[in-house]
């Protein structure tokens, strides 16, 4: 099974240069499953319905979120009916609307599939224990899945490392989103899990994190709160191509993508 993980969506020119690019990538990677982070995907801060929905048409068939998943409050108003749409899996299962994983079967009906969104505790908000979050999921898995794909949406290198290690064997990726950076250190675990530190970003090229860099500037300058805008221009892509066997649920490979255009 070929898995392509798309780095977090920043705002519109990230959602139109995945309408252009998608398509043929799909077709040349020959895909089997889609995957990108979408909560910046609205105007940089969260998502929503039509957003969602404009990102599923481009050829995406999974959308993951984080940090800022509830910054739109049209999120509430589908996150329970779609989905295709997760949030991570350790808030407060009580009490947070929406999922944190999905099964996933793929077209020909042959190859299935498991996603699981989780987000990390280092210099975010109080939330669950994102590893027993990662058990719970795994476990609750209904039939025979063998390919298990993790969003691991972390702040902290090191406790993205030590997810990748403590999943190592467990599930067939574990890859980092949230610092919009694609790291350099995508490989394969000693038990055949596919790993990398963050994934990206698909947004402005010449920014700071997919935004205009006129405002992050002064909000380090002054330590003021900044209004933060998208405009227009380069725009960089970032993801991963996944191979997995699906009859082990083993990663075969890991590899980079990155293109500005």
């Amino acid at each position: 099974m070929r898995i392509i993980f798309i780095g977090d969506l920043v705002g519109k020119p990230a959602r139109l240069y995945l309408q252009e690019y998608l398509p043929d990538l799909k077709r040349r990677l020959g895909a089997d499953l889609v995957i990108a982070n979408g909560e910046n995907a609205a105007g940089g801060a969260g998502i929503t319905a039509r957003v969602y929905q404009e990102i599923r048409n481009a050829g995406v068939d999974l959308v993951t979120g984080g940090n800022h998943i509830w910054d739109q409050k049209d999120i509430y108003n589908f996150i329970d009916t779609e989905d295709r749409m997760l949030r991570p899996a350790n808030y407060p299962v009580e009490t947070t609307p929406g999922r944190g994983a999905c099964l996933l079967r793929m077209k020909s009906g042959k190859k299935t599939a498991a996603v699981i969104n989780l987000i990390g505790r280092v210099f975010m908000h109080a939330v669950d224990c994102p590893f027993k979050a990662a058990d719970r999921e795994i476990e609750a898995l209904n039939g025979p899945v063998q390919v298990i794909i993790i969003d691991f949406h972390a702040e902290a290198t090191s406790e993205k490392q030590a997810m990748g290690w403590y999943l190592d064997g467990k599930v067939s990726a574990v890859i980092g989103t949230h610092s919009h950076v694609q790291t350099a250190d995508e490989r394969l675990l000693g038990k055949g899990t596919a790993y990398i530190t963050d994934v990206g970003m698909v947004g402005l090229y010449d920014s700071i994190l997919g935004v205009d860099k006129y405002e992050p500037l002064q909000m380090f300058l002054t330590q003021q709160p900044q209004r933060f805008s998208i405009s227009k221009g380069k725009v960089l892509f970032n993801a991963v191509l996944v191979e997995v066997d699906e009859i082990s649920g083993k990663a075969i490979s890991i590899e980079r993508i990155s293109d500005i255009k």
